[in-house]
């Protein structure tokens, strides 16, 4: 079988990079934390690196079922999950031993109010954090990228046998449902039949039942880039108007008003929430997805490499988990205070990143990324656990929709593994 010839793509470790930079300046307490926070309008670091993580895991974990079939595939998931798991326990066990005995001796209310449940219930909190129910702030992301990779091998095989349609019918579905309250509800609903002693406002920020939406179209995308046939996602004029004018009105807004765009109004602040998905915070996100696959590569083809970002990119997983470690220490240390003296906070900042470039470095030394091979199989495996040849991928949901769900189309280039 011939295989296409391994290679990185300097853009996808380049965006990725870039996520973890926005992330890092937003999360450690420093001048540039306010105005670096949702730079380009209502949407954050956060949508943009979980849509192209998943993105990503479509086309490369899709891949290997399609050469080396689905039991390949779920194994190759389960494994990343495990490894994120790994991260995610190390990480918790350091914010409970290193960072509680610096918070509590150095008195820091930056370091002790984020396991403020911990203090109060140390065992509970250990067990359930774990478990994955007990989600400290900062450290509510990696348990649901945890969730969504294990779900993955399944969502994918139901698109295979049953088209994409459906599969994202559902998830648009379960997003509108979370809108209204669906993850409080299914919450009470287990803790009715089992008794889950942790609160439900300690399980995490982040609504996993309206997130899971980035993470199915993200899927979406990437794994039908593995279809030979695939064409690329080409937006009409109309469309590409459309975005511009709705990714330049929420840019001068946020910026013009704050990162909280009706002020005191919770009921119109909905509308752009960021843990629940708002619905224009996802118009705002696919509207500059949109203008990225649009203007994108004629950009990268003038724009100079910065392979630093590449760098980072290329080893997120550590280097997120790096950060994490970083801000905690920070706000242990030196507590949330954004009002530093720039002769401190800029060597602040510069530290942090030469200890993020060193981690990514040695990483990458120690852990090769897994081949990131581009180009579409010209004699694909089954995609099923049988010898029998599959089909090819099922086709890109319609053209309407292509247009509607612009983040990760097909002028996305190929990446590694989440």
């Amino acid at each position: 079988m011939p295989a296409s010839a391994p290679t990185r793509r300097w853009e996808i470790d380049a965006l990725r990079g870039l996520m973890l930079v926005l992330m890092t300046v937003t999360h450690l307490p420093s001048r540039l934390s306010s105005p670096l926070g949702q730079p380009f309008g209502y949407v954050s670091a956060a949508e943009g690196f979980v849509l192209l993580s998943a993105y990503m895991a479509g086309m490369v974990y899709g891949r290997i079922a399609w050469r080396r079939g689905v039991a390949e595939m779920r194994s190759a998931f389960w494994r990343r999950a495990l490894k994120i798991y790994a991260c995610q326990a190390a990480t918790l066990l350091f914010l409970f031993t290193v960072i509680a005995f610096i918070g509590l001796r150095f008195d820091q209310p930056a370091a002790t109010n984020l396991m403020a449940y911990y203090l109060q219930q140390p065992v509970t909190a250990l067990v359930y954090g774990l478990a994955l129910v007990y989600s400290p702030p900062l450290l509510d992301i990696l348990p649901l990228y945890i969730l969504f990779m294990l779900a993955s091998p399944w969502v994918m095989v139901l698109a295979w046998r049953h088209g994409w349609a459906p599969v994202m019918a559902v998830s648009v579905g379960l997003w509108v449902l979370a809108q209204f309250g669906l993850s409080l509800a299914a919450f009470n609903a287990i803790a009715s039949v089992v008794p889950i002693p942790v609160p439900y406002s300690e399980t995490g920020s982040f609504d996993t039942w309206g997130w899971q939406l980035l993470w199915v179209l993200g899927l979406w995308m990437g794994a039908t880039r593995n279809d030979p046939q695939a064409p690329p996602f080409v937006f009409p004029t109309w469309a590409v108007r459309a975005a511009l004018a709705f990714a330049l009105v929420c840019l001068v807004w946020r910026h013009g008003i704050g990162q909280v765009p009706f002020g005191s109004n919770t009921s119109l602040n909905a509308i752009f929430d960021k843990w629940s998905l708002g619905p224009l915070r996802l118009i705002n996100l696919f509207a500059l997805v949109l203008l990225t696959l649009h203007y994108g590569p004629r950009l990268a083809a003038r724009t100079p490499r910065l392979r630093w970002l590449e760098t980072l990119g290329a080893a997120s997983l550590p280097v997120f988990c790096a950060h994490l470690v970083v801000v905690l220490l920070v706000l242990a240390l030196l507590g949330a205070d954004q009002d530093r003296p720039l002769g401190l906070d800029i060597p602040l900042l510069i530290g942090c990143f030469v200890v993020l470039h060193a981690v990514a470095r040695i990483s990458l030394w120690v852990d090769r990324p897994p081949d990131d091979r581009t180009g579409p199989d010209t004699q694909p495996s089954a995609l099923h656990e049988s010898t029998t040849p599959p089909p090819p991928p099922a086709k890109p949901v319609g053209s309407a929709t292509k247009a509607a769900a612009a983040p990760g189309a097909g002028g996305l280039p190929g990446g590694a593994a989440v």
